[in-house]
């Protein structure tokens, strides 16, 4: 038996957003990681005010993928799912805070473990668009991840530097789908 798969036209607009969504979304991870590694160690206003970016920034990259999903008929529902989740843990973040490193990782924790699920799942429904493998073990990592944070939290010293390890190595997971997403738009190798 032989199974045809039918990579999407190469002026497909869903891949397009979404390569340049996954490229722009490595950027900032990148970005925001090392700026986050250089205040890690304490919980002052720079580290406080990062915290709070990276799950906005979550929010406004998922806004701007569900306009891109429901222009094309394209899966919706665990875009929205992400929304309410990130926009909560703005909220929760902005309140760990105000009590230590300890509960902003139990915190970050929860997210990363519900936020890697909504990926899981995202990219499972996404694959026939192709790229998606990264997406889909980047959401299995980030589930396994957020147990660790929460884990670390009871360390004798907690910091936030596995954070920032955390959201550049998710970045390189949309790195490696922006390009999987950009060899299928140009056909079969």
């Amino acid at each position: 038996m032989e199974t045809v798969v039918v990579a999407p036209p190469a002026s497909a607009p869903v891949p397009v957003t979404l390569r340049k969504l996954y490229f722009l979304r490595f950027a900032f991870a990148a970005v925001w990681a090392a700026l986050l590694f250089t205040t890690a160690d304490a919980l002052g206003p720079l580290s406080t005010a990062l915290l709070l970016i990276y799950p906005l920034f979550d929010v406004a990259a998922a806004v701007v993928d569900v306009r891109s999903a429901r222009a094309n008929g394209g899966p919706a529902a665990p875009l929205y799912a992400n929304i309410a989740i990130s926009s909560l843990t703005v909220l929760a973040l902005a309140l760990a805070a105000t009590s230590g490193i300890p509960a902003v990782l139990r915190v970050w924790g929860a997210w990363a473990v519900a936020a890697g699920i909504v990926q899981l799942v995202t990219g499972a429904v996404r694959r026939r668009l192709g790229g998606q493998w990264p997406m889909i073990v980047s959401g299995a990592l980030s589930t396994l991840a957020g147990l660790s944070f929460v884990t670390q939290a009871g360390a004798d010293d907690p910091s936030l530097n596995s954070l920032a390890g955390y959201a550049f190595l998710g970045g390189v997971f949309f790195l490696a789908s922006a390009l999987r997403l950009g060899r299928g738009a140009r056909g079969p190798a």
